[in-house]
């Protein structure tokens, strides 16, 4: 978990990268709102290790949001459905990374795989007809705390 003022200083409630180090090791992550106004950081593996740390263990971490956005990885069934969809891709080829983001997110935040199918029609139908942002997505976690929001620690 970020503290709320580190937190307060990033420019959205929401998603945002962020270029930044770890007990010295450096790294590039989309940090995740908890739900509360604030963000959380999912430490890998390969970033403890890097870090030279152990789960548990307090480090210096230093983050600052990213001058430009990544593109995000876009999951094979949604390429596949935008390749048949022309007005779809169009749309989506369009929009900010910020946006397609948001798009795969909710598309892939849904818990059984029919719906992550009917989010993907959902979404081509939506993108075709020249909508740009996923509607109805709660990007703070506020109000969908079920689907984003910090995990709980482990015992």
């Amino acid at each position: 978990m970020l503290p709320a003022a580190a937190s307060a200083k990033l420019p959205t409630r929401s998603m945002v990268t962020v270029d930044g180090t770890l007990g010295g090791a450096p790294f590039q992550a989309t940090l995740e709102p908890d739900g509360e106004g604030s963000h959380w950081l999912k430490v890998s593996k390969a970033l403890r290790e890097a870090a030279g740390v152990a789960p548990g263990e307090t480090v210096a971490l230093a983050i600052a949001p990213v001058e430009k956005e990544p593109e995000p990885k876009l999951p094979a069934d949604l390429r596949k459905a935008l390749a048949a969809n022309s007005a779809a891709k169009a749309t989506w080829a369009d929009i900010t990374p910020v946006a397609r983001r948001d798009w795969i997110h909710w598309i892939t935040s849904g818990k059984k795989a029919e719906t992550r199918v009917k989010r993907i029609d959902t979404a081509c139908d939506k993108l075709a007809a020249g909508m740009r942002r996923a509607c109805c997505f709660d990007r703070s976690g506020k109000y969908s705390r079920g689907n984003m929001g910090a995990p709980e620690a482990a015992e």
